[in-house]
């Protein structure tokens, strides 16, 4: 049995680097003919899924473009393939991949629901390892020293378990973070930087489910390491982590001092780096990153959406300089682009990996909808993601709205924009990427500064529903600032979404009004909804909340509001 190498194991470094490096120039390599590497993208899905029973009933064998294939194939989401998917969940063989699934990504759905995602060896031999590679070369490019210790990384995402959930037919249903690429597709090298470090695997007994605690665990322990990157992909991860300092600081340092970890003894006592952590947060009023690890350099994450409002002052907390680099747009059904170098936020579209189309982000998917190739695609404008490859996912709308930046070789970078569902209360169809585009105006407009946001409809007797904004400021914000920062919202998201202004002009919907909350409200939530039993990276940043229970416990402590109930 094949088993993923440990960062202990000799030379591995540098073959890791080789590997990763060597990717990047394959998938830029293909950059030289794009069209031709899509054509055989294409031919190879067919070829290895013809006998399959989706590939007869949609005639696989016969077709020979890609207009043929969109002709026979129609636009899936994951609701449209959620039968075939429990079928072979449950053990049935050959329907819609010729190879059977060693896996199930687990991922969210709208509903709440976990989506089944097949994962197959031949998709990730030809579409997630050569991407999975390429995307930490800016990362061990220009920051090497990540890879000088196995204890040189915090990797958040990182989640192993003895004992992960399976399917009716026993394959492991898990976050692709939790999967032993070694053990189960025979890449040794897979383990990403992170993994070998002392917390990677908790050291001391914990309940399985229990991720807060094993969130407490390994920055207990990494505390006591010179971290030089920070690796979270969810960005809320990342922004959670300096109030977890401050929240556990008394824990933390009581059981540093003594050492103890969980209770348990483990390792030396370090009581002269517990007084050394007491002293910053005495000095400054709070502990923050950069105390801990002053020789931090980077930032592993999503750098879009909700994040890139506020990144920019979160960086601040883990040091002068860090950088933050972005992580690949991505999700559990596959990868679309791939940042190959230090741009902020885009990446190039992975070519080799699945046959990409799209569909400008304002319509309405359907499955005879009418879809854009990779040349049609234009900077500034937002599009739906839909893709096909090798693994069982044929012409699957992923529920993701990228925005093209501009091209690189030829090829286009894209940047996350947002999810794809919309808000429409009164024909408004709004979209995040709209909203967060809005709120970016708004705030460069008036100088203020947010540490994250959410909205809903809120809809009232006798009036016009409108959209209630909750905001966790950077500092506090006047009573004045709230309403200045109010108005300039609603007239930018009236200028972002031509429909949302219709309605406005028509009074169908009133002007949105902003309300201010504890500044730490939102890390509290997340906090809450991690320690009900949800994965930590199955918690991101959401805009639009509808739940009213979930509103409630988030607006509990509201400081200021423009506009009265």
């Amino acid at each position: 049995m094949t088993t993923t190498e440990s960062w202990g194991e000799p030379d591995r470094v540098r073959r890791y680097r080789e590997r990763v490096l060597g990717e990047r120039e394959h998938l830029r390599t293909a950059f030289a003919d794009p069209a031709a590497r899509q054509r055989q993208v294409l031919a190879e899905l067919l070829e290895f899924n013809k006998d399959t029973e989706f590939g007869r009933a949609h005639g696989f064998g016969r077709i020979s473009s890609l207009d043929e294939y969109r002709k026979a194939v129609p636009v899936h989401d994951y609701a449209a393939l959620a039968p075939l998917i429990e079928r072979m969940a449950a053990g049935e063989h050959n329907v819609l991949s010729a190879d059977d699934p060693v896996v199930y990504f687990t991922s969210s759905g709208t509903t709440g629901a976990h989506k089944k995602i097949p994962v197959t060896s031949a998709f990730m031999r030809t579409t997630f390892f050569p991407f999975y590679y390429a995307a930490w070369a800016p990362l061990i490019e220009h920051f090497p020293d990540v890879l000088e210790r196995p204890d040189a990384v915090l990797n958040l995402k990182h989640d192993p378990l003895s004992l992960p959930p399976t399917t009716a037919s026993g394959s492991p249903h898990v976050g692709a973070s939790q999967v032993d690429f070694g053990v189960k597709f025979g890449e040794p090298l897979a383990a990403e930087p992170g993994t070998g470090a002392p917390w990677a695997t908790v050291p001391v007994p914990v309940a399985q489910n229990d991720h807060l605690e094993k969130t407490y665990l390994r920055l207990r322990l990494a505390v006591q390491s010179d971290v030089r990157c920070v690796i979270g992909i969810n960005p809320a991860m990342v922004a959670a982590l300096p109030y977890q300092l401050n929240l556990w600081l008394p824990r933390i340092v009581e059981e540093v001092r003594n050492g103890t970890l969980g209770g348990l003894p483990y390792g030396r006592p370090d009581p002269e780096r517990a007084a050394e952590l007491e002293r910053y947060a005495e000095r400054y009023g709070e502990l923050r990153p950069a105390h801990v690890w002053p020789r931090l350099k980077a930032l592993f994450c999503w750098t879009t959406g909700l994040a890139s409002l506020y990144l920019p002052r979160l960086r601040e907390q883990f040091g002068t300089g860090v950088t933050a680099l972005p992580a690949p747009v991505a999700a559990s059904e596959g990868p679309v682009a791939v940042p190959l170098d230090r741009h902020g936020t885009a990446g190039s579209v992975v070519v080799t990996a699945s046959v990409y189309e799209f569909v400008d982000a304002d319509e309405d998917l359907a499955p005879d909808v009418a879809t854009l190739g990779l040349p049609d695609l234009e900077p500034g404008r937002d599009y739906h993601v839909v893709f096909s490859h090798i693994g069982g996912l044929y012409r699957y709308a992923v529920g993701d709205v990228v925005r093209v930046v501009d091209r690189m070789e030829g090829v286009p970078r894209l940047s996350y924009a947002g999810r794809a569902n919309r808000s429409d209360a009164a024909g408004e169809r709004l979209r995040d990427a709209q909203v967060f585009r809005a709120l970016a105006d708004a705030l460069d407009t008036t100088g203020l500064e947010l540490r994250n946001v959410a909205c809903r409809v809120r809809k009232e007797a006798a009036a016009a529903p409108r959209y209630e904004f909750a905001v966790a400021p950077q500092s506090p914000w006047r009573a004045e600032e709230a309403a200045r920062f109010a108005d300039r919202l609603d007239a930018a998201i009236s200028a972002e979404a031509p429909r949302y202004g219709a309605a406005r002009s028509a009074g169908r919907l009133d002007a949105a009004t902003v309300r201010t909350v504890d500044r730490d409200a939102f890390v509290r939530d997340w906090q809450e909804i991690v320690d009900s039993g949800v994965r930590p990276t199955q918690v991101k940043d959401r805009l639009f909340r509808q739940d009213p229970a979930h509103w409630d416990r988030l607006v509990d402590t509201p400081t200021a509001e423009r506009g009265d109930g």
